[in-house]
């Protein structure tokens, strides 16, 4: 590792360590891009693919991003975005759940689709865009449903969980695992022009509150459709929640939910029972 920091601190231009220099210390040193990734960071200094990030994240902030795992629960709309964004964004290790393939009609607003996957799973896809991306990310891409059964070992040292699933029994089954496990959960939901997002944290019941009169049945969802733009939207304030939580700032969305209508332009935020 020596070696390895040499390398770095000779190559860094100012406090910047380019793609090109961070690729080439990792295969002179034996080491993994990850690892070249965390010496970067620890050693103060900035992979260059986050020099936008500017003031806004620090470098001890992209430090600890790199250090988190967010499990992601569903791979679709929001979650395509999702995983982008967290990937782009830097967090270090992302848990990727969906037990489906992509079908034609998820190229209307999928991020992670494209004609030449379909019948590709869609959680697959999602390691396999982090890859070209960002490789110094880790991606657990998992074929199957979020239930009762796996909760535990898709949950396991997740700092946070993100709800980008399709129907209200499986985000149900997912608040309820994420109180058991004490995990903060960011809810996301999108209809048509509307979504909504909030934020549960250990000991809370936001999610179970807004759908308490639920019985049986899809969602809205089913109803109204999901343009290209609303899992955009609805994902990027999901993402910022998310990065919120890693890095301890701003006031978070708990005991109130965000909602957006993009078809009059308008958000507002209503109080919920926690």
């Amino acid at each position: 590792m020596c070696e390895l920091s040499e390398f770095l601190k000779d190559h860094a231009e100012g406090n910047l360590v380019s793609w090109r220099h961070q690729a080439e210390a990792a295969r002179r040193c034996g080491v993994s891009v990850k690892q070249t990734e965390r010496a970067i960071l620890e050693m103060g200094l900035l992979p260059a693919r986050y020099l936008r990030n500017g003031s806004s994240i620090s470098t001890e902030g992209q430090l600890a991003l790199f250090k988190s795992r967010v499990t992601v629960a569903g791979c679709g709309g929001l979650g395509g975005y999702l995983v982008e964004q967290l990937a782009r964004v830097g967090v270090g290790t992302i848990v990727a759940v969906d037990p489906d393939v992509f079908e034609e009609h998820n190229l209307n607003r999928q991020l992670l689709s494209s004609i030449d996957l379909l019948g590709t799973p869609k959680a697959a896809a999602a390691a396999q865009r982090v890859a070209a991306i960002n490789p110094a990310v880790t991606v657990v891409p998992v074929q199957e449903a979020f239930c009762e059964k796996n909760a535990r070992e898709l949950l396991d040292k997740s700092h946070v969980a993100v709800d980008a699933l399709d129907n209200v029994e499986s985000r149900l089954a997912l608040a309820q695992a994420c109180e058991l496990f004490l995990v903060p959960l960011v809810h996301g939901a999108i209809a048509g022009w509307y979504g909504q997002v909030t934020t549960q944290l250990p000991g809370q019941s936001t999610i179970r509150n807004i759908y308490r009169n639920w019985t049986s049945g899809p969602g809205v969802e089913r109803e109204l459709g999901n343009p290209a733009f609303t899992p955009a939207s609805v994902a990027s304030a999901q993402a910022a929640e998310v990065c919120k939580l890693l890095l301890g700032l701003g006031p978070l969305l708990t005991g109130r939910k965000l909602v957006i209508d993009l078809l009059h332009m308008e958000t507002d935020q209503f109080p919920i029972p926690t």
